[in-house]
């Protein structure tokens, strides 16, 4: 349905296209201009505040769990990692002390610092026998030179490599070090069927006092069993934890959602009686200046009127147009008392909706100027809620009145249509225009007003307008 309601001469309302004419068929240079936007708001509805809901709160509480146990657990793990990596590399390195200091050092001779073969007879069965294990891969005993005295691998005995730098610290400066082992080096070409060990060296002595570099490799699974022993027993004491602290904050969630959940209901009836109280106060007012003032205004002018065709009857002209002009202005203070009353108490809105409303609002102004033409689908209607509806009414309105008292314009247009299902708001004349880069919301009061109620529904709100070049404003509703 189009809802048609028009004062004055017909015509169609104005288009929005650049080149368009504006309306009553002025030029509008003003059309040329670009939109110059006040409300910038995306084209999307303010956030509304929801009720409260249980669901929803445990659901929030579920998940902020959630992401606090992964937390826990990752850190968790990273934390049982390195204790286990640390643990594993310190009990490798006391076992490789106990072996060097109690087995291999007792077996070393002066002999052997120098010929492989007395160091591979007198360490082999011992090695075998009380030094490997499933833990245990490999055992090597180097010169300072770098070359392979004994290891139980057979082919390395008597090949002689470069000693790294972190070996040769130690053989300077006795200490115990222990690393994950370089597979790649060629002297660990035997080890890398195992992937990844983790190798200990420190030195030994002859009986002479010549420093020998005994080394052990350990595989790497039990650092990595070590790790899980850890992680288990972390974990249970975590999942406990997290558990108990859940359990305890149940009934503090549940009271602070009941009192949320009562403020919330409360505020909700607060504003809901203020919005009735005042939707009552206006209609009362509205009522009372319906029966009374305007009442007495109509009764006034068809007495004023009757006297002054029986002054006109008895010849009397100067009297009789005395009393017609006072006439006249009694029927103007009743036009203004009217566009008052739907100011206040817009009744048609809830009753018969927004394009009747929109009609009653153009109907009052039918003795002024400038004409105005209306033009509402249906569509564009559909397309708002309450609230919406009740601010395009209040923003039509105060922009037919700055059309009445600023714009000195002979026509203008109102069009509410429906756009790729959002519903557009189109107020259009052939007036003076104005700069809008000069006319600031801020400074205006008129314009503040439009530019809140557009930013209160989440609407873009723009104008395109030039001095003696009409205005167009256009309001796009999501």
């Amino acid at each position: 349905m189009t809802a048609d309601a028009r004062l004055g001469a017909s015509g169609a309302p104005p288009p929005e296209a650049p080149s368009g004419p504006a309306p009553g068929g002025a030029s509008a240079t003003a059309s040329a201009g670009a939109w110059t936007t006040l409300v910038a708001h995306s084209l999307r509805r303010r956030k509304v505040d929801r009720p409260v809901r249980l669901a929803r709160l445990m659901i929030q509480l579920g998940a902020t769990g959630l992401v606090v146990l992964c937390v826990v657990a990752v850190t968790g793990a990273a934390v049982s990692r390195r204790t286990a990596v640390s643990q594993s590399v310190h009990e490798a390195a006391e076992l490789s002390d106990v072996l060097a200091d109690s087995v291999v050092q007792p077996l070393l001779t002066d002999a052997m610092a120098t010929d492989p073969l007395p160091a591979r007879i007198a360490l082999d069965s011992v090695v075998r026998s009380r030094v490997l294990s499933r833990s245990l891969v490999r055992v090597k005993v180097w010169t300072p030179e770098g070359r392979v005295l004994y290891s139980d691998e057979t082919q390395l005995v008597g090949l002689t490599f470069r000693l790294d730098a972190s070996a040769q610290e130690v053989l300077r400066t006795p200490q115990t070090r222990a690393e994950v082992s370089d597979l790649a080096r060629p002297e660990n070409r035997f080890e890398r069927p195992w992937s990844r060990l983790l190798e200990v060296y420190r030195p030994i002595w002859t009986p002479s006092g010549s420093p020998l570099l005994f080394e052990t490799y350990f595989r790497y699974d039990a650092v990595v069993a070590r790790s899980d022993q850890l992680w288990r027993g972390f974990a249970g004491i975590m999942l406990s934890s997290l558990g108990a602290i859940f359990v305890l904050l149940l009934p503090l969630v549940w009271t602070l959602f009941a009192k949320a959940r009562r403020a919330q209901l409360q505020r909700e009836a607060l504003i809901q009686r203020a919005l009735d109280v005042s939707r009552e106060e206006r209609r009362r007012i509205a009522a009372t200046l319906h029966d009374g003032a305007v009442q007495d205004l109509a009764a006034a002018s068809f007495a004023v009127s009757g006297s002054a065709q029986t002054a006109a009857t008895r010849g009397d002209a100067t009297l009789a147009a005395d009393l017609e002009h006072a006439a006249g202005a009694i029927r103007t203070s009743m036009s203004g008392m009217r566009s008052l009353l739907v100011d206040i108490y817009p009744s048609a809105l809830r009753s018969a909706g927004l394009a009747a409303a929109l009609q009653d609002l153009v109907a009052t102004m039918s003795d002024r100027t400038p004409e105005v033409r209306l033009d509402v689908a249906d569509a564009a209607v559909d397309e708002l809620d309450q609230p919406a509806q009740e601010a395009v009414l209040r923003i039509t309105q105060e922009l037919l009145r700055n059309v009445v008292r600023h714009a000195g314009a002979s026509t203008a247009a109102v069009t509410l249509a429906a756009e790729e299902g959002r519903a557009v708001l189109t107020v259009a004349d052939d007036g003076v225009g104005f700069d809008p880069a000069a006319a600031l919301p801020e400074e205006h009061f008129g314009l503040r007003l439009v530019t809140d109620l557009a930013a209160s529904i989440g609407a873009r709100l723009q104008v395109r307008s030039a001095p003696e070049s009409g205005t167009t404003w256009r309001m796009i509703v999501p």
